[in-house]
């Protein structure tokens, strides 16, 4: 059986994944201790009799899928780069944001969240197009994203009195449960909305991204994003939140590139790939990027 995770815990600068070959460019991108992220820069040797698209056609391939699944349940972020791909099963991204009001995109969140189940995989990519993408993508992961936010929260916000506590038991190591995390995230961004202009909220949440050292790297045309959005029980890494990023201020008024996603884990079979893309996720946020 393929695994790629002992593959990754080596010191291999190549995936082998059948006959094929794949650069590891670099891996530990992100987080606190450098111990998340994993980048792909294509074939090594020239594709050969390779598929063109190796991340739908030989990663996601369904005798490669699991394989790849707990690759990314294990470092968090799958990147694919140079990665030519016009796979029927990707939807476009909504997404636009204004100078006065953040977009639901532009707070962390996971897929699913409004719904009973989360995807397991969440793939953002960043297609071949006129016009780059100039808005960032932030991904960092879910717990630290929430200890940043009580931590700079209780500092910031007049909220602090409800923060307290949660600020007393995270300096103290505590670790929170999962319906916490959730419970107290929701706290602090209903406290950003109410209390902070737009600007503000965004200076907020680039603070946040560096506290938790979030990915936030600049996209590349060609380039797929794969995110760990629901922990199975053979996960490792826990999962990751993500939100479309402005690291600048907002001025509007500039192109930007759009970018499309899909839930591979759920969306890849046949039938949904005969029948064209699925329907656009419900969660207003999932849509927005």
């Amino acid at each position: 059986m393929l695994d790629l995770v002992a593959q990754l815990d080596s010191d291999s600068e190549v995936l082998e994944v059948g006959e094929h070959r794949l650069g590891i460019t670099a891996r530990g991108v992100f987080g606190r201790d450098h111990d998340l992220g994993i980048v792909l820069g294509g074939y090594v040797d020239g594709r050969g009799e390779g598929p063109e698209d190796y991340l739908s056609e030989l990663l996601l391939a369904p005798e490669n899928s699991e394989a790849t699944y707990r690759l990314i349940d294990r470092w968090g972020l799958l990147v694919c780069k140079a990665l030519p791909s016009e796979h029927p099963s990707y939807r476009r991204v909504r997404g636009r944001s204004s100078r006065g009001r953040l977009s639901q995109g532009e707070y962390y969140h996971h897929d699913g969240c409004s719904g009973p189940t989360k995807p397991r995989v969440v793939e953002i990519r960043c297609p071949y197009q006129a016009v780059p993408r100039r808005v960032a993508t932030a991904i960092a992961p879910f717990e630290p994203t929430v200890y940043a936010m009580i931590r700079r929260g209780a500092e910031l916000l007049s909220a602090d009195a409800e923060l307290t506590p949660w600020r007393e038991r995270v300096d103290a190591g505590a670790s929170l449960a999962l319906e916490e995390l959730d419970l107290v995230q929701g706290l602090v961004t209903r406290a950003v909305r109410r209390e902070l202009n737009a600007e503000a909220a965004r200076a907020f949440f680039r603070q946040i991204d560096e506290l938790a050292c979030a990915y936030r790297e600049p996209w590349e045309m060609g380039e797929s994003r794969l995110i760990a959005n629901a922990r199975p029980l053979s996960g490792q890494a826990g999962t990751m939140q993500h939100r479309r990023a402005h690291l600048t201020p907002h001025t509007g008024g500039v192109a930007n590139g759009e970018l499309v996603k899909r839930w591979p884990a759920e969306e890849l079979t046949d039938e949904l790939a005969d029948a064209g893309p699925p329907a656009p996720a419900a969660c207003s946020a999932c849509a927005d990027h």
